[in-house]
């Protein structure tokens, strides 16, 4: 890289919202018997609880999941290593939250809790109808839905933010503490976007990079980087029409612009994980699709600010979990991944 011209502005690198570090989580949110348990299942070949009837997940499952790449299979299939050691999706299914969560309903405050200890979230809308899997609100209403799960974790914010401010109003007004005046005028700033205007955090502003430090002290629900999945009928999936798709996604940009839609089918992907390597390459080819998984996980990981590089040899092949930062900045996601 040639030197700086003399008064030429250094390029600074990103200041990232978020916890730093690689061991960082996804988790998976909705309302009760939306899905979320059996897509968990899917997503790790492991066999959670799925029942129908709300809160059948009490305790978060966790499971790693390990991130598809060609390029690392081509490794092990090229070194033959004594161990292989993929990069991995770190993935929480956390129970199903209902209205008045943000008020302890429902065991409430514990699964807020839950999310509140990971870095990005899956949130998982019904839209498939199945009288044998009950709805807690009484019908299907994937946008209903919506506000109720986004309005729960904007009021636990709203608290939060409340008793901060109170918190920082005695040091920075009353105490007349210069040093804390800054980090009050910003929770001024928060009150006013997420209590006044009642907006999501994650999408009501851009942040400078003293803000963002302010941020990182905290962990806001809304400021979470979200993908919305949308659960489909087997039969809807394939046939790529559902009524609810297009208000879903209307709902999402006029809300959470930019944000990840992804369509799949949660009784798609448990029929395909039963099937033969020979029978699921029929059944997707006859019925013109594909698994939806590998999306959904490189979805995820990008979402938690991960990248990936390896080292290959025969004694190992191994991806190695990095985080976008200072550090390796300039490099991009088409570098390392």
């Amino acid at each position: 890289m040639p030197p700086k011209k003399k008064g030429e502005a250094e390029e600074k690198p990103p200041v990232l919202i978020g916890r730093v570090g690689t061991n960082l989580k996804c988790g998976i949110v909705g309302l009760p018997n939306v899905g979320k348990s059996t897509f968990f299942n899917v997503l790790t070949k492991s066999q959670a609880s799925a029942e129908n009837f709300p809160f059948c997940t009490i305790d978060p499952n966790e499971s790693r999941v390990p991130v598809p790449d060609e390029r690392y299979d081509f490794l092990c299939n090229f070194f033959k290593p004594a161990s292989k050691v993929p990069a991995f999706l770190n993935v929480v299914d956390i129970a199903g939250l209902v209205k008045g969560a943000s008020e302890g309903q429902g065991l409430g405050n514990a699964f807020l809790s839950h999310i509140r200890a990971c870095d990005a979230l899956f949130y998982m809308a019904r839209v498939f109808e199945d009288e044998d899997v009950t709805h807690v609100e009484g019908d299907v209403d994937p946008v209903r839905d919506l506000d109720i799960i986004m309005e729960e974790l904007r009021l636990k914010d709203e608290d939060y933010i409340l008793k901060q401010l109170e918190s920082l109003e005695k040091l920075a007004v009353r105490g007349n503490d210069k040093k804390k005046k800054p980090e009050y005028d910003f929770f001024c700033k928060l009150k006013r976007l997420l209590v006044e205007e009642k907006k999501h955090l994650r999408k009501a502003a851009v942040y400078d990079a003293k803000e963002i430090e302010y941020i990182n002290q905290h962990f806001f629900l809304t400021l979470k980087p979200m993908i919305y999945l949308i659960n489909l009928s087997e039969k809807d999936f394939i046939r790529k029409k559902n009524k609810w798709l297009v208000k879903i996604k209307e709902w999402v940009d006029a809300n959470d612009p930019g944000a990840s839609v992804i369509p799949f089918s949660g009784s798609l992907e448990l029929k395909l994980m039963d099937m033969s390597p020979e029978e699921r390459e029929t059944y997707e080819k006859e019925n013109k699709i594909t698994s939806m998984l590998s999306k959904i996980i490189l979805t995820g990981y990008s979402a938690l600010q991960l990248m990936y590089y390896f080292t290959a040899g025969e004694d190992e092949v191994k991806a190695w979990n990095i985080q976008v930062s200072s550090v390796l900045w300039p490099i991009t996601w088409v570098t390392l991944r």
